[in-house]
């Protein structure tokens, strides 16, 4: 089912605030350090189904759980950049906030601070089997894993997706939550999956590697397709226990690392629903990436996306 093309493109996963704030080397615990700081429309999810739509995939759809305080503001970010807004409305959590700080001095890496709010609250209920209505592929976020009733989600769009003969995919999201869920579970939970999406990190951890490209070889043994990110090194192609494409990167001068790897995950995923083989595909991942990597904030651009110019 990896080579499936055509649909539309189902995202499930996170709708989060994100406050970006770039400093540039240590931050002065203890007292001031000068940053600029920006307010943006983030979440894996959310960033993954606007990259798919900037990248020619024509119905892109985004199921998410947002607070009644930003869930006006996420429909017209969304909307504005072609992607079909499915989002449920908390009235008992807010949205998810994200602090990404941002170290100019160095290779615009960043550190996240998380407080997911109604993503986390996301749950079977807010699932249909409806929502797989005309459907070529569906991305889960892996941030999904890191609460109960989403995980009880995921089980259900899985279950639902493999009836329908329709493949899905999912990137693991985050070495640290994946350390605390342990290996041995992530990986009972995502059987069924037929595309994973890990960062170098992600694959080693998962894998207890060293080596991504081993790694990669290893977790192809589990998924029938494994695309690992690797930054500015590309990315590798791996299936039925060895590394089958290595693709090189694009050169970039990087601002802002944040949403990079959605970048390519959306990039990615449209141009297999295009009908590239996935070598093909990891490629225009990575030009997305190198694109991301020189923007500040998690998203395409504006210009770039279909809708009004943001005020």
């Amino acid at each position: 089912m990896t080579g499936a093309s055509g649909g539309a493109l189902l995202v499930v996963g996170d709708v989060v605030t994100d406050v970006v704030a770039r400093h540039r080397g240590p931050l002065a615990v203890g007292t001031d350090t000068a940053a600029s700081v920006r307010r943006l429309p983030g979440g894996a999810g959310a960033n993954v189904a606007c990259w798919a739509a900037h990248e020619g995939c024509g119905d892109v759809r985004l199921l998410g759980r947002v607070g009644t305080d930003a869930s006006a503001w996420h429909e017209r970010e969304l909307a504005a950049c072609g992607v079909r807004p499915l989002l449920v409305v908390d009235a008992a959590a807010p949205t998810g906030t994200v602090i990404c700080l941002v170290d100019t001095a160095d290779s615009a890496e960043r550190t996240f601070l998380t407080d997911s709010g109604a993503s986390l609250r996301i749950g079977p209920d807010d699932w249909s089997d409806a929502l797989l209505d005309g459907v070529g592929r569906l991305h889960l976020s892996g941030y999904l894993l890191f609460s109960e009733p989403s995980r009880t989600l995921v089980s259900v769009a899985l279950s639902a997706a493999r009836a329908s003969g329709v493949p899905v995919s999912l990137d693991p999201a985050s070495t640290g939550f994946l350390a605390a869920l342990g290996v041995d579970r992530f990986l009972g939970l995502v059987e069924g999956v037929d595309v994973l999406l890990p960062s170098r990190d992600e694959a080693c951890l998962l894998t207890g590697l060293p080596d991504a490209a081993d790694a990669a070889a290893k977790l192809s043994r589990h998924v029938p397709l494994v695309i690992v990110k690797l930054g500015a090194q590309g990315a590798l192609v791996a299936r039925s226990g060895a590394v089958r494409a290595r693709v090189a990167a694009v050169t970039a001068s990087p601002r802002d690392s944040t949403g990079a790897g959605d970048a390519f995950t959306g990039a990615f995923l449209a141009a297999l629903l295009a009908g590239a083989e996935p070598g093909e595909a990891a490629a225009a991942g990575c030009r997305a990436g190198a694109r991301a990597v020189e923007r500040v904030g998690g998203r395409p651009p504006r210009a770039a996306c279909r809708g009004p110019a943001d005020g």
